[in-house]
């Protein structure tokens, strides 16, 4: 059984505009809807990326799995012990005014677990002296140090990772993603790391979903997808990146922009920008069949 389960979940948005404004404007209310219909299984011990242009509603998937938003529609189970969330900018997510040591110890406090503040801190690469400390004093690296030392407080089997290091420069960012590496192999994690980084997620996950416009239209194993993806937006966002080989493979750019969501084309949301849409899938959802949902794929077109 998976460790966590999600089955056609979606999350709708009310973004009406106040009461008055509609009925002086005639306006009907607007509903946003960020996550359509997902589906996915995460198994103990697997790392999942989820990537995705800005918008494409990754970030509100990992808060529907941590319980900050409850689902409009569909289940969702966890069969773990705790689960816990790596914020994307370690300088909101860290109370200011309370130093380290109670930061990290609040899950302690909370959860009751046999936690000790000064093994969490030196586990993460940071000294217990650094306890005393107040956020303010340690580099953007180290705050996402002392991030994951609260994650880990909680003891769980689980971690969230929304965009851990888009954040951080390029040198740190390797030095947090080898210290997630190796506390999952000590500590028996999971992961579902969210990334718009495409190369990070290469390095780090062992499958890959990717979203467009709040639903997952490719999920394959990391080499799979990278070396073979199949639904046209892959090929877009993998040619959107640098070919520092210099190959001399042909590639397509990204094209168009990501549509309105509280106006989302009719049938497949990327037909617009897709270079070999046809009548169909101006017509028609395409459903998620063996880790793609494209009407050119399983039609055999490309």
């Amino acid at each position: 059984m998976p460790l966590l389960k999600l089955e056609r979940v979606s999350r709708d948005f009310d973004v009406s505009p106040p009461w008055l404004n509609r009925v002086l404007d005639h306006e009907p209310r607007r509903i946003l809807r960020a996550v359509d219909q997902v589906s996915l299984d995460i198994d103990k011990g697997e790392t999942v990326g989820l990537v995705g242009e800005s918008g494409c509603g990754k970030s509100t998937v990992a808060r529907l799995i941590v319980g900050l938003y409850a689902p409009t529609e569909g289940r969702i189970e966890y069969r773990g012990r705790r689960l816990q969330m790596i914020f994307q900018d370690p300088y909101a997510s860290l109370n200011p005014r309370w130093r380290v040591h109670d930061i990290v110890a609040e899950p302690i406090r909370f959860l009751g677990t046999p936690q000790k503040v000064e093994e969490l801190l030196r586990q993460v690469g940071l000294s217990p002296d650094d306890g005393e400390k107040y956020p303010h004093e340690f580099s953007g690296g180290q705050r996402q140090r002392i991030s994951i030392a609260r994650a880990l407080a909680g003891e769980p089997d689980f971690l969230v990772c929304d965009e851990p290091t888009s954040a951080l420069d390029v040198s740190v960012q390797a030095q947090i993603l080898n210290l997630m590496s190796d506390l999952q192999r000590r500590l028996g994690l999971t992961y579902l790391f969210i990334s718009h980084n495409l190369a990070v997620v290469s390095q780090v996950a062992d499958r890959v979903g990717v979203m467009y416009l709040g639903r997952i239209v490719e999920l394959a194993p990391a080499a799979q997808l990278f070396s073979r993806p199949r639904h046209p937006y892959t090929r877009m966002l993998l040619d959107a990146v640098p070919d520092l080989g210099m190959s001399g493979r042909p590639r397509t750019p990204v094209r168009g922009e990501v549509p309105n969501p509280l106006a989302p084309p009719s049938g497949c949301t990327f037909h617009p920008r897709c270079p070999h849409a046809n009548e169909r899938c101006r017509r028609e959802v395409p459903a998620f069949i063996d880790g793609v949902a494209c009407h050119a794929v399983l039609e055999g077109r490309i």
